[in-house]
């Protein structure tokens, strides 16, 4: 990924951060000599530096992948910055966003105990404290039977790279300015930049 220095995110804690609020991912390799990408929760778990997930096993891009360096992708939030903001309109538009790549070997998970495990991590994760859904309340069986259409897998983690451009190559004046037209709009993603911004300030 093309990261400027001044958009380059180096702290692992806070990569770590996105990947865990963003971590509906996208999943990139190759298969049959083409692009491939699934779009599928990932879930991150810091210890082992690995992601798990699963596809389906009728989507055979698992079955490649795990031969190859892939790349799996977290779009955090993005929204679109106007000139019309600045106090000059001698500008352009850009996009501020935060994105996280994630390099990795794949490595495919049989052990039925370990894939109802991630799955439930998963649940656990997604799930409100309150809510009356849990995986553990599910019939053995039928969870069994369904886990058969997955390949659940477990992503070693080789590189991280990550970027926030959250407008650092303007004044401070001009970012005080985006943040209030930001957060004037009540966009999610728009008020999730505008705080973003706040703390590089």
């Amino acid at each position: 990924m093309y990261i400027p220095k001044h958009y380059m995110i180096q702290s692992e804690d806070i990569i770590y951060e996105i990947i865990d609020q963003h971590g509906f991912g996208t999943l990139f390799s190759q298969h049959n000599g083409e692009p491939c990408a699934t779009h599928l929760p990932l879930n991150l778990n810091k210890e082992e530096k690995t992601l798990y997930g699963h596809l389906a096993r009728a989507n055979e891009q698992w079955k490649d992948a795990v031969d190859q360096q892939v790349l799996a992708v977290f779009q955090g939030p993005h929204c679109y910055i106007s000139p019309s903001w600045y106090e000059t309109n001698k500008a352009v538009p850009t996009w501020n966003y935060v994105a996280v790549h994630v390099y990795g070997q794949l490595e495919i998970i049989k052990d039925n105990r370990t894939i109802v495990k991630s799955l439930s991590n998963s649940v656990e994760k997604y799930e409100k404290p309150e809510s009356s859904y849990q995986l553990k309340d599910v019939d053995a069986s039928f969870v069994e039977g369904l886990s058969r259409g997955i390949v659940a897998f477990k992503m070693n983690i080789t590189k991280i790279e990550a970027q926030a451009k959250l407008s650092q190559n303007h004044s401070v004046e001009r970012r005080k300015r985006v943040i209030q037209h930001l957060e004037e709009s009540c966009q999610h993603d728009n008020m999730q930049v505008a705080e973003l911004m706040k703390r590089e300030l």
